[in-house]
């Protein structure tokens, strides 16, 4: 009898930490469901093998430092102490170089849960969600010491470039279709349409409005981008998609207010704003070599969610 006890409840340990982990990469797209998580990871893993593994171990990883560190179990199961180092890992994995940078991946997953615990103590007076913030500030930090320690190797592709010989490029035909699905993948650093169709079922199984909010974000920040003449390639890449993407999803449905008859237009004018502000600050991060990752879409989100402690009809 008490071995069948010992059994179950080891079970039960380990099935809550596979479900934990997998919520750990929901939560990326604000979504709390086990089974979204199972399949973002398959999109991920589709579109990149490697990228897949990075995200499920990040997961894993940002669980057990949660639960290692004493985190209470409704933050630990609900998969917000992951979701930061699922994106760590990830974005290590991909914008470095060299043998090192698995290792320095997976400890820089295992960082983004402390730094995503302390955030949430410091933020939580201010009633204003963290989201992505602690993965954005901790791979820029690590990606600029590749600049003084020798061990740290920068990708190829994130060479700084000089303003002063910047050229825009508009050349090229846009594909909607083709960067919406790119839009929602580049949220995961992905560019395939199959995986992008997969992530959106994922949405829509943790709630239909959430899918037509991602549907609806995407096109918009398409459409602005265009009109206020993006690169094309840009564009059909998804990389004026992503952000828009999960602003539309927090304002208007994760962190909305029954109170307000406008909230999809605050979330649609906050998608839109995260085209402009992308814009800038890739161009103010360019002479140092860094990705956007999510800023847009912390700073507008932050920005209408702030604005509502004082408008609540926002």
């Amino acid at each position: 009898m008490k071995t069948d006890q010992r059994t179950s409840l080891r079970d039960g340990v380990f099935f809550s930490f596979i479900t934990a982990s997998l919520k750990g990469i929901s939560q990326v797209i604000l979504i709390d469901h086990a089974i979204s998580g199972l399949l973002i990871l398959i999109a991920i893993t589709i579109g990149s093998y490697y990228l897949g593994i990075i995200a499920l171990l990040s997961a894993f990883i940002g669980t057990l430092v949660g639960m290692w560190g004493g985190a209470d179990k409704q933050s630990i199961d609900q998969g917000l102490l992951g979701y930061n180092s699922v994106l760590t890992g990830m974005a290590l994995v991909l914008f470095l170089d060299g043998s090192s940078r698995w290792m320095i991946a997976l400890v820089g997953a295992a960082l983004a849960a402390v730094f995503t615990a302390t955030m949430i103590h410091f933020m939580k007076r201010k009633e204003i969600p963290i989201l992505t913030f602690p993965y954005i500030i901790l791979t820029w930090f690590i990606l600029l010491s590749s600049y003084k320690l020798k061990g740290i190797k920068l990708s190829a592709e994130l060479a700084p470039q000089n303003l002063a010989h910047w050229e825009l490029d508009i050349a090229g035909e846009i594909n909607l279709l083709e960067g919406i699905f790119n839009g929602i993948g580049q949220v995961f650093f992905l560019d395939n349409a199959i995986s992008g169709i997969i992530i959106y079922i994922a949405v829509f199984l943790a709630g239909k409005k959430l899918g037509f909010y991602a549907i609806i974000g995407n096109i918009v920040a398409i459409l602005i981008a265009y009109f206020l003449g993006g690169e094309h390639s840009l564009i059909v890449l998804g990389l004026y998609g992503y952000n828009a993407i999960l602003t539309i999803i927090a304002v208007s449905a994760v962190f909305s207010t029954e109170r307000s008859r406008y909230t999809l237009l605050s979330g649609i004018i906050a998608a839109c704003l995260t085209v402009p502000i992308a814009a800038g600050l890739s161009t103010f991060l360019l002479p140092y070599g860094l990705p956007v990752l999510t800023m847009p879409f912390v700073l507008c989100t932050w920005l209408f969610l702030g604005a509502r402690k004082i408008m609540p009809n926002l």
